[in-house]
């Protein structure tokens, strides 16, 4: 599984707004800059969250970005299907609607599987636990095993 630059400086700008004083509002020219963004590019997934309902936003000197919601109501999926659509795709095509015939049969259930785990993972992370630096107990135990931080 890849996670896309828009992915990452989505979730990125919404743990920014999370933590932010007050609640915000952000610039978005604030936000790209504090974690190396390219200001348009972030304008761009800001108005993909704000389509998505994740965050509003306000024009004008005051103005800036905030959550549409509380943080703990916003997973990391959330943000994800917000900028780039479905977590996990085959060829463009979710798990279930793939068709594989012979001994490549069990690929569907494999994709399937790789699916709820992800969404298990992204879905029991909230942009509030990560700006609280509180990553759920399961997640934090993944990434204790040394393997994890290796790449085969």
């Amino acid at each position: 599984m890849r996670i896309s630059a828009r992915a990452d400086y989505a979730v990125c700008a919404a743990v920014l707004l999370a933590a932010a004083p007050g609640g915000g509002p952000l610039k978005a020219e604030a936000m790209a800059e504090a974690q190396d963004i390219p200001h348009k590019f972030l304008e761009g997934i800001l108005g993909d969250m704000r389509r998505g309902g994740l965050v509003r936003s306000q024009r004008g000197g005051n103005g800036g970005y905030w959550l549409a919601r509380p943080a703990e109501a916003i997973s990391v999926a959330d943000v994800i299907r917000a900028v780039d659509g479905p977590l996990v795709s085959v060829r463009g095509v979710r798990p279930p609607e793939l068709s594989y015939t012979g001994p490549a049969e069990p690929l569907q259930p494999l994709w399937v599987a790789l699916r709820a785990g992800v969404r298990q993972i992204l879905e029991g992370v909230t942009i509030a636990a990560i700006a609280a630096d509180r990553l759920p107990e399961g997640v934090s135990a993944l990434t204790e095993d040394p393997a994890a931080w290796t790449n085969p």
